[in-house]
């Protein structure tokens, strides 16, 4: 409600120069992390009503802050998205209310792909536009002249107040980073004046405008708007299929987008399977299937390790342990957590541990090198980033376990995954800074390391038996290599987006991040330093043999290209709605 934007569209209003207030309209489409990412487990999606507490309370404290106490609201909710079997999120939907000083109406979505967060108010005399999210604030006005003229003086009038805006964002960032000026963004400058206002409020009126009676108003009508929602339809029962009778494997880490097909894939080959993860709400069908155990618990914790692996002769560890602030943080996530999974597995007499990591441990920027499951890390590691440089110490430290103790231990590292269940927009074709474009690592022009989610599944599982496994490690990667550019362009067209891609260089992109950096720490910020080595890398040039997967692990990928379209790309079509 301090949010800058919104205090000048207040302030504009009670001038009066704008005229009576007669109606407000609000759209608030906002994309939902957690809900692209499948973390169903957070607080927001365990009943309808919390993802209105979570998120709707926002847009209507500046509703009901300008436009006063609902007394009536109608609600037209859109079909709900089901997130696990039976449970749907109503996150899109249009309330209605009359309140006390005008009439209102607000667009309610939450997982939309573009950001709008932007108030109109109309008046007897011109129209206040708030933009919440850009931080910019206009006016559409008249002048004294005839219409034609006053349309063209209306619009240059607006687009100055804009552009004028616009820049002045751009200004205050560069000057805040550069520490010339205090920050002044505005999440910051609405927390700020939130807490000014309070305690002004308190010291000259006694009671704050904003109290406990305002946001019980508030939680009141979230609860009016939930109670429109309308449940999904039961599920039907499935036939009771029989358990599986197999050895148990534990996966660790598995209620993820590989975790979740590993399981099923596990299950198909007659596995019994436990479970561990630290969230273990709206899970999805798999997990719910005969044969499965779920049980919550942190990678981190070696009581909770110890509780799930307890019994079982096999495990596989997708869990990473988190990353952290600086490399130090993330290599005690991401390190000692993988050394702490095998302590404890060889304690308890298991029989064999797969360990899924990542491609991201070798060097991939080198076009006319082969790389192969023996191909060592990058032999620079200092020169990568954090993530890359944590996942060639966790290999290290596991096969150095196996050398020095005869652990059967197997290492994995997949490609670019794709399929059922994860976001299209991969980040092995460039970095996003939207979900329109991307910017590549280079031209976009060579083969990417593609493998479907399902052969990476079958290979996981097939390590944890095969007999010469123990103490190798397999690249995972399928014989379809398209490239980033080939990618989008399908993926384009398949999901009816203009997607674009910019291809870039790695040497313009890291003098770019070198002067960011630069920035930074001439401004005393301790930041780690980027690489061209790293960003050459991610380029992913070199091609990758898994020969010795198919022999060992009988990897068979995907080679036709339209089954592979219809599970890398097609999968995803009419996602841009949920």
């Amino acid at each position: 409600m301090f949010n800058p934007a919104d205090v000048q569209l207040k302030q504009a209003i009670e001038s009066g120069r704008l005229g009576k207030p007669r109606y407000l309209d609000y759209v608030y489409e906002v994309p939902l992390r957690q809900l692209s990412a499948r973390q169903f487990g957070h607080w927001m999606f365990r009943k309808p009503l919390n993802i209105l507490l979570e998120q709707a309370v926002h847009p209507l404290s500046q509703v009901l802050d300008l436009a006063g106490s609902v007394r009536e609201l109608s609600v037209l909710a859109e079909d709900p998205v089901e997130i696990s079997p039976g449970v749907g999120l109503h996150n899109a939907c249009q309330v209605s209310l009359r309140c006390d000083r005008m009439p209102a109406h607000m667009r309610f979505h939450v997982g939309a792909e573009f950001t709008v967060c932007r108030m109109t108010v109309v008046c007897d005399d011109g129209v206040a536009v708030a933009d919440m999210f850009a931080n910019q604030f206009h006016t559409l006005e008249r002048s004294a002249y005839m219409e034609p003229v006053d349309a063209w003086l209306s619009a240059r009038a607006s687009a100055k107040q804009v552009a004028s805006q616009g820049f002045a964002v751009l200004r205050d960032y560069v000057m805040a980073t550069a520490k010339l000026k205090p920050r002044s963004d505005a999440f910051y400058l609405g927390m700020r004046g939130s807490l000014q206002a309070f305690y002004e409020e308190l010291r000259t009126q006694g009671k704050p405008r904003i109290d406990l009676n305002f946001g019980t108003e508030l939680v009141a009508v979230c609860e009016q708007m939930a109670a429109a929602f309308k449940p999904l339809p039961a599920p039907a029962t499935p036939a009771l299929a029989a358990a599986p009778t197999g050895e148990l494997v534990v996966v660790l880490g598995g209620t993820g987008f590989i975790g979740s097909h590993t399981v099923a894939a596990l299950l198909d080959q007659g596995h019994r399977v436990r479970v561990m993860a630290r969230g273990v709400n709206n899970l999805q069908p798999v997990f719910s299937r005969p044969g499965v155990e779920i049980v919550r618990g942190d990678v981190k914790n070696k009581v909770d390790l110890e509780r799930a692996i307890t019994g079982a002769p096999y495990v596989i560890n997708l869990a990473h342990g988190g990353g952290g602030p600086n490399f130090e943080a993330i290599r005690a996530a991401m390190v000692d957590s993988a050394v702490m999974v095998a302590e404890v597995c060889r304690a308890a007499g298991v029989k064999r541990m797969v360990h899924v990591g990542s491609i991201a441990r070798l060097y991939l920027g080198d076009a006319g090198e082969t790389i192969i499951g023996a191909t060592q890390p990058d032999p620079r590691p200092e020169r990568r980033n954090d993530y890359a440089r944590a996942k060639a110490l966790a290999d290290k430290a596991l096969l150095d376990i196996h050398h020095q103790t005869g652990f059967p231990i197997v290492l994995m590292r997949p490609g670019l995954v794709v399929g059922a269940g994860t976001s299209p927009f991969h980040g092995g074709l460039g970095f996003f800074n939207n979900d329109q474009y991307c910017i590549g690592w280079n031209g976009g022009q060579n083969a990417l390391p593609w493998v479907l989610v399902g052969d990476c599944a079958s290979a996981i599982v097939a390590a944890v038996t095969a007999p010469s496994a123990p103490g190798r490690a397999y690249n995972l990667v399928g014989d379809l290599c398209p490239s980033a550019r080939e990618y989008l362009r399908d993926l384009s067209s398949t999901i009816g987006r203009p997607l674009k891609f910019v291809p870039s260089s790695p040497t313009g992109l890291w003098l770019v991040e070198m002067g960011k950096w630069s920035i930074k720490r001439l401004t005393g910020r301790v930041v780690p330093r980027p690489f061209k080595r790293d960003l050459m890398s991610r380029g992913l040039l070199a091609r990758i043999d898994c020969t010795d997967a198919k022999q060992d692990l009988s990897l068979k990928p995907v080679a036709d290209l339209a089954t592979f379209h219809r599970q890398a790309v097609a999968v995803h079509a009419g996602e841009g709605s949920a």
